[in-house]
């Protein structure tokens, strides 16, 4: 799929300050456009001579299968995009067979994501007032959640110029509903950038891992890692995995793309943990290069959102299957029948 042409349709679809929120990155948005170009600079070594008459897209994530390595990036405030927000979001993932992630700053409450999806988990902003959390991550434990994805590169929230400019906050009538709260409104400024002073937790510490596990029962992913040595402090305090992001260009401006930084922490790492990346995927050969050299499964957030603002639950189903359609393509022209069979030698950096 050429996703310039959807994006453009959605940009057509959505209200300025939806489309700017969702599109935007931060400062000069050098990390946005550098996440993309990325997986570009990679490139590929195929194998020829090898039988790929079946080609098998599946992979486990945390021991749960999904039909390709391509899983659903939390993303704030759905309903911006579509009425149906994460709910048509969570339907289309399960009919693709993928897994949802769904965001704490959800629009919709937690319980209701649930009764639409299928495989799925949590991700977490640690509130200043924990208890708050600690209720909303048992909340999710008990709605069948299988995992928490502890968001940790946001103790402030990067300058958004397009969310400044736009004096961004919720449409009327949304909220953010797992907390039953409203965004701030505030001229000439992101009501975004607001909320996350107000609410959340700058305090995070590697404890916290272990605490939000302790709490619910979960394995938790640490998500916005970008060196091997705070992977490997993320695993030894006890996540289950790591998620390699610079949040989508929206945090620190020039940060590096996660297809640069995944090397390093896939040599950090090693086997004692689940590796993950997103940021700029956007064709079937990325998802390719990031799983050949060592993510278990990539994260998808703006395809997915223009997806769902063109076509609801349908648009996002049809994402993910051009996503499987091209990856498997590529896993043929590569000489892959399987996961298993990439490997790091399929990549050139």
């Amino acid at each position: 799929m050429d996703f310039e042409p959807l994006e453009s349709a959605a940009r057509g679809t959505l209200p300025l300050m939806a489309y700017d929120y969702f599109a935007g990155g931060s400062d000069d948005e050098a990390s946005l456009r550098d996440n993309v170009a990325a997986w570009q600079r990679i490139r590929l070594r195929p194998r020829v001579l090898r039988d790929v008459s079946v080609i098998d897209t599946s992979t486990t994530v945390l021991g749960t299968p999904v039909a390709l390595p391509v899983l659903v990036a939390p993303v704030g405030y759905q309903a911006m995009a579509h009425p149906g927000g994460e709910c048509d979001a969570a339907r289309g993932t399960a009919a693709a067979g993928s897994l949802y992630i769904a965001s704490t700053v959800a629009t919709t409450r937690l319980e209701d994501i649930a009764a639409a999806a299928g495989p799925r988990w949590m991700q977490v902003y640690v509130q200043k007032e924990r208890h708050l959390t600690e209720a909303m991550i048992k909340r999710a434990a008990a709605a069948g959640y299988t995992a928490l994805v502890l968001t940790v590169d946001l103790p402030v929230v990067g300058r958004r110029r397009r969310d400044e400019t736009n004096s961004f906050t919720l449409a009327p009538g949304l909220t953010v509903a797992n907390f039953g709260v409203e965004m701030p409104s505030v001229a000439g400024q992101s009501g975004l950038a607001a909320q996350v002073g107000r609410d959340m937790d700058a305090d995070l510490t590697p404890r916290d891992i272990a605490w939000l596990s302790e709490v619910s029962g979960l394995p938790v992913l640490v998500k916005g890692v970008l060196r091997g040595d705070d992977a490997r402090a993320a695993v030894d305090a006890g996540a289950a995995g790591v998620v390699v992001s610079n949040h989508g260009g929206r945090q620190l401006d020039t940060a590096i793309a996660g297809a640069d930084a995944l090397p390093e922490v896939v040599a950090a790492v090693g086997g004692d943990a689940e590796i993950y990346v997103d940021g700029g995927i956007r064709a079937g050969t990325d998802v390719l290069k990031a799983v050949a050299m060592g993510a278990r499964a990539v994260l998808v957030g703006r395809p997915m959102i223009w997806g769902l603002a063109t076509g609801g639950a349908a648009g996002v189903e049809a994402v993910l299957t051009e996503f499987k359609s091209e990856f498997a393509n590529a896993m043929a022209l590569c000489g892959a029948r399987s996961i298993g069979e990439l490997t790091r030698d399929l990549v050139v950096r």
